[in-house]
């Protein structure tokens, strides 16, 4: 009986090591586990959180997606007046890859008035559309930085003299009138260009004059007036090629819808016609 009570402690002492080490192994695991999956956690986070960019804001469309035709864009009377005896009354388009995007035209005209001389005269435009660029800007603010360059470009004309610049009231959302006097060909030559901006869209108009074989220089006051009343035609042309737009869109169905019931009805009494 003292025996066996020695002997039975053992057995029990020995039972219970494998248990613990189980348990202890568990526990092991388990904080190891978790460690490692907080880590990722915050690793993603901080990864999520680092490639999280602001939206830049979409630009403003443009205005303006199409251009008149140049040789169109100031009237037959206008050009009458503007330029007698005009070599060609259509006007000289210019060359162009994307008539929607650039194009230009121009007139010139020597009327002769016998012993008073001769009177010359030559018109140009040329229109400019910008389209809005998410990476390039708005229509609008491209047209204003080319606006500035081409104001400053004709101030800058080799051989100008006298060079004036004047706000051009009521033509488009901006322009200037820049004046200028040039020698060419001994003769002297009065000189306005009017550039101006309406949307996306650059306008600009020049028109000079000189009187030959002793004719009077035209006043710089005329030729300025007449260059400001084609610059304000040229910008309402590119308004009234957008309405044209507008109006050309899809139609409604109904135009359609009468149009094939008119070809029905025909059908019907060719069909119900005796055939001779």
């Amino acid at each position: 009986m003292h025996r066996s009570a020695p002997r039975l402690s053992r057995i029990l002492a020995c039972a219970a090591v494998p248990v613990m080490l189980v348990a202890v192994g568990c526990s092991s695991d388990s904080g190891s586990g978790s460690g490692s999956d907080a880590k990722k956690s915050a690793d993603s986070s901080s990864s999520g959180a680092a490639s999280t960019e602001p939206t830049k804001p979409a630009v403003e469309p443009a205005k303006f997606g199409d251009l008149p035709d140049p040789c169109s864009s100031i009237g037959k009377g206008t050009i009458e007046d503007l330029v007698p005896d005009a070599k060609k009354k259509g006007g000289t388009a210019g060359r162009s890859s994307d008539l929607s995007v650039r194009g230009s035209c121009s007139w010139n005209g020597l009327e002769d008035k016998g012993v008073k001389g001769s009177q010359y005269r030559w018109l140009s435009v040329a229109l400019t559309r910008f389209d809005s660029d998410q990476s390039l800007g708005s229509g609008a603010d491209r047209a204003a930085e080319d606006y500035t360059k081409q104001v400053a470009k004709e101030k800058a004309t080799e051989g100008a003299q006298k060079v004036a610049t004047a706000d051009a009231a009521g033509i488009g959302d901006e322009a200037t009138a820049i004046t200028y006097g040039l020698d060419k060909s001994d003769e002297k030559f009065e000189n306005s260009t009017v550039v101006a901006r309406t949307g996306n869209v650059v306008v600009t108009l020049t028109y000079n004059g000189a009187g030959f074989a002793g004719a009077k220089t035209p006043s710089a006051a005329d030729i300025l007036k007449d260059a400001q009343k084609a610059a304000k035609e040229a910008v309402a042309a590119v308004g009234r090629t957008a309405e044209a737009a507008k109006t050309d869109g899809p139609s409604d169905g109904k135009k359609d819808e009468k149009s094939d019931g008119d070809k029905d009805a025909k059908k019907d009494d060719a069909e119900a016609t005796p055939k001779s």
